[in-house]
């Protein structure tokens, strides 16, 4: 009850409505425009209907946060999961994240956000993961030697009020607030792709080698990792092939 609104990871929806880890799966969506469309549909409504119910929170957006990439403080050949073998990987320290840098193939070390440059320098960890943008503002660059455009989670943020604010506010004024979160996600999401497409050639004039792996190699490690895994087992029956079949 002390914020009214907040940015919520699917991860933090997750940790309170576990059968919606579905949504931290690596490779489950599979750009941005398919997100748009999972969360902007009906699969969407079901979600904030359920969330709403669970948790007291009305989503009003998804905002598309960017497709995560790993890069490595040094170089070497990352053509399948097997290459990341041995590799300390930085993930956040919840064990939806561990278990996305074990799907990967790498050794994943929890580190806090602002330990991350320091152990990229020292060799405390030999890479990470984040969307390029995020790469960029937090100056990893600087201690980065190669980025492998793994692509393993196109991710999401969930623009939500509470409840309790969101009740009291008149019909005349929620459409507003809606409107309003549309017409934002829709500037951040087209920008945020451009972003994108324009860091790989400036990592490139830093004399980062951008590299690209055999991805479906990945996908299909990683995706059966989940299968296997006591997540799926939680997972809402067909939702899976729902969002697959969504075009």
């Amino acid at each position: 009850g002390n914020l009214e609104m907040a940015l919520l990871s699917m991860q933090d929806i997750a940790r309170q409505i576990p059968e919606y880890s579905i949504f931290t799966a690596g490779y489950l969506i599979r750009d941005p425009d398919h997100l748009a469309k999972v969360y902007g549909g009906p699969i969407g409504a079901e979600v904030s209907r359920r969330i709403a119910e669970a948790m007291g929170i009305q989503l009003l957006q998804a905002v598309y946060l960017g497709t995560r990439q790993v890069s490595l403080n040094q170089p070497r050949q990352v053509r399948t999961p097997a290459d990341l073998a041995g590799v300390k990987l930085r993930m956040p320290g919840s064990k939806e994240w561990l278990f996305l840098g074990q799907a990967l193939g790498a050794s994943p070390t929890p580190l806090a956000f602002t330990e991350v440059y320091l152990g990229l320098k020292t060799g405390t960890i030999d890479g990470q993961d984040n969307p390029l943008p995020t790469l960029k503002s937090a100056k990893f660059y600087e201690v980065t030697r190669q980025i492998v455009l793994t692509g393993h989670l196109v991710d999401v943020l969930q623009l939500a009020i509470s409840a309790k604010t969101w009740n009291a506010l008149s019909a005349a004024h929620k459409a507003q607030v809606k409107g309003a979160a549309a017409k934002a996600a829709k500037f951040n999401d087209e920008n945020r792709a451009r972003e994108e497409r324009e860091l790989v050639e400036f990592f490139r004039s830093q004399g980062i080698e951008i590299t690209t792996p055999d991805v479906e190699a990945f996908r299909r490690t990683v995706q059966a990792a989940y299968l296997k895994s006591e997540y799926a087992e939680k997972w809402p029956r067909g939702l899976l092939e729902r969002i697959n079949a969504v075009k």
